[in-house]
């Protein structure tokens, strides 16, 4: 007897709200990516020991996580596809592949994933990585509903590779909503979305989602923004957040997981998210600092 998709997203979202940690970059295949995730056990443990509700790893990550001991530990969300799309330059061939074409599900089985995620791509005159990424999405969504695997999809539009390189995300209004309801109408549960350009029109996403929506990070940016932005999101609907190098590649983690974790479960607004981590790096900085008493 397989576990139902609501065993699993009780797991993954508390009180139907959560925050996803992503360290699965290696798929994007882009170096910046990989900066603060060179020692992968150390990353692993480092954020097991901050506690957000989930971590995004690939499948050869996942027995990081798994085979700690405990029950708290945080739920497995497991990337099941990769893609070149993230690159600086610009490919001959784009292309969405599923990591095993075969039996897309089975490494999530394995290691007893919450979810899995999987991308949809939309990009300026690529029609061939959507149609790709339609097709992982079919095959993947029918495996979810026949093990009662929660399908989370991650509706990506993208700008053109403009001249510093690099796609970049394209966060308007009318093309995220658009996506948004496609992956909805594809059969996801869960769906990973890009901020709107205007925060305040971020319902329109929800709306169309009808489903959980978490955010996606996106790239390192300044702190402070970070949570006011995210709590602009919250207000706006937002079910939690999934935020990689604004947590992994910080100094301190755990302080940034404490402030996000008090905005997504408790309401927390920007400022007090703010005045939480403050409180966490002003504890670290005594504790490294104080002297002692020896003579």
């Amino acid at each position: 007897m397989f576990v139902s998709k609501k065993v699993r997203l009780n797991r993954l979202m508390k009180n139907g709200r959560c925050l996803d940690v992503a360290i699965d970059h290696g798929v994007c295949n882009e170096p910046s990516f990989m900066v603060g995730l060179e020692d992968v056990q150390s990353v692993v443990n480092t954020l097991v020991d901050a506690g957000p509700d989930a971590i995004q790893m690939n499948y050869g990550q996942s027995d990081l996580l798994q085979e700690l001991p405990g029950e708290n530990r945080p739920a497995l969300v497991m990337r099941v596809d990769m893609g070149n799309p993230y690159n600086k330059e610009r490919h001959r061939s784009m292309w969405a592949v599923m990591q095993n074409e075969t039996d897309p599900i089975l490494p999530a089985l394995r290691m007893d994933a919450a979810c899995v995620v999987v991308n949809l791509f939309m990009l300026p005159d690529e029609p061939d990585l959507f149609r790709q990424c339609v097709k992982n999405i079919s095959k993947l969504g029918n495996d979810c509903e026949k093990y009662g695997m929660p399908l989370m999809i991650e509706p990506l539009v993208m700008q053109p590779n403009s001249a510093r390189g690099g796609y970049l995300v394209d966060g308007d209004t009318q093309k995220v909503t658009t996506l948004v309801r496609l992956a909805r109408e594809m059969g996801a549960d869960i769906i990973k979305a890009d901020p709107t350009d205007n925060p305040d029109d971020f319902h329109h996403v929800v709306q169309a989602a009808r489903c959980p929506v978490l955010v996606r990070g996106g790239g390192k940016a300044d702190l402070r923004t970070v949570f006011d932005n995210s709590a602009a999101l919250m207000a706006q609907g937002a079910h939690g957040m999934v935020y990689g190098r604004n947590i992994y590649q910080h100094d301190n983690p755990k302080a940034v997981v404490a402030a996000l974790m008090a905005m997504i479960h408790d309401g927390a607004d920007g400022q007090a998210a703010w005045d939480i981590y403050s409180g966490f790096e002003a504890v670290s900085y005594t504790h490294l600092t104080l002297p002692t008493n020896r003579e």
